[in-house]
């Protein structure tokens, strides 16, 4: 990679880490700020490309972002050029978002002994996408796009089985909700301690996303969780991303009221972001990650078919 590229990835990790520092330090935790917003109640969803396909990681926290920013009530993005291919123009005036993608590309080179090798290059480069509000002619269904709301006792149902369908082993218990490496297990504070049935989920899908992080899983390293407050915290940010994204995905509302073990980790957060401008990028990877590792020990129609 040449210098200039290697600047310019740097200043695209800067820029985007400078923003959220920036909301961080005003307390405001910017992956929470959707369900903040009473006109989005029951409706939080991913960030969606024009063909429905959602964002994952990085880009859902930056489109949510842009999206509460700039008032935008829909949560699909386009292109200039699939605007144009749609036969719709971005309107006069508009100023688009920042969406990143990152990758990897195989470059052979010669070793010291001369032997050609094959060596995997990251990248990463931004682009300009636009809210549908922001764009003229589109055809209808672009604009009116309702997602099917499940009553409470069936949305439950399903997040139940989703959980339960994950195998992990789950024990209730206690005041505080943990997930033990040496145990395997997630310990959860009883059903009704919690303030609504939510709230136990959100916590819920937090500790899975420790859980998927165990050796035997994806194989994040826990080891020095309990020794190291810099480790702790970049385990915990990915833990709060995760939960973030699965309770999107599973029509829930996060934790919107920091728990009581948490409150000091917003200071820690400022922290690593500071220090490491990768930090959230390589957390939203992670969460991502432990959030699709979660969605793929779900079975198949052909599998449900059978068990039912």
């Amino acid at each position: 990679m040449s210098r200039k590229q290697e600047t310019q990835r740097a200043d695209i990790y800067s820029r985007i880490t400078d923003r959220i520092v920036e909301d961080l330090a005003r307390g405001v935790k910017p992956w929470m700020k959707p369900w903040h917003d009473r006109n989005m109640h029951g409706r939080i969803t991913r960030p969606l490309r024009h063909n429905g396909q959602p964002y994952s990681g990085m880009n859902v926290l930056l489109l949510w972002s842009e999206g509460m920013a700039r008032g935008f009530s829909s949560p699909m993005w386009m292109t200039f050029k699939q605007a144009l291919e749609l036969g719709a123009a971005v309107r006069k005036g508009e100023t688009g978002s920042t969406v990143v993608f990152a990758s990897r590309f195989t470059k052979t080179e010669a070793d010291g002994s001369g032997v050609e090798v094959d060596r995997e290059i990251p990248f990463l480069k931004t682009y300009t996408v636009f809210n549908v509000e922001q764009i003229d002619d589109l055809p209808e269904h672009y604009h009116h796009r309702p997602a099917p709301v499940a009553d409470p006792v069936t949305r439950i149902e399903v997040v139940d089985r989703f959980f339960r369908n994950t195998g992990a082993v789950i024990r209730h218990g206690g005041n505080q909700a943990f997930f033990a490496p040496s145990s395997d297990h997630i310990q959860m504070p009883p059903f009704e301690s919690f303030r609504d049935t939510a709230s136990y989920y959100a916590t819920l899908s937090h500790e899975a996303t420790h859980w998927v992080g165990a050796s035997h899983r994806l194989n994040r390293d826990l080891s020095r969780y309990n020794k190291d407050r810099s480790e702790r915290a970049r385990e915990e940010l990915i833990a709060e991303l995760g939960s973030c994204f699965l309770c999107a995905d599973l029509g829930i509302v996060p934790e919107l009221e920091p728990r009581p073990d948490h409150a000091s980790y917003l200071a820690s957060w400022l922290k690593v972001l500071s220090e490491d401008r990768r930090a959230i990028f390589q957390a939203a990877a992670h969460a991502q990650r432990a959030v699709t590792f979660l969605h793929d020990l779900q079975p198949g129609p052909a599998e449900e078919k059978v068990a039912a």
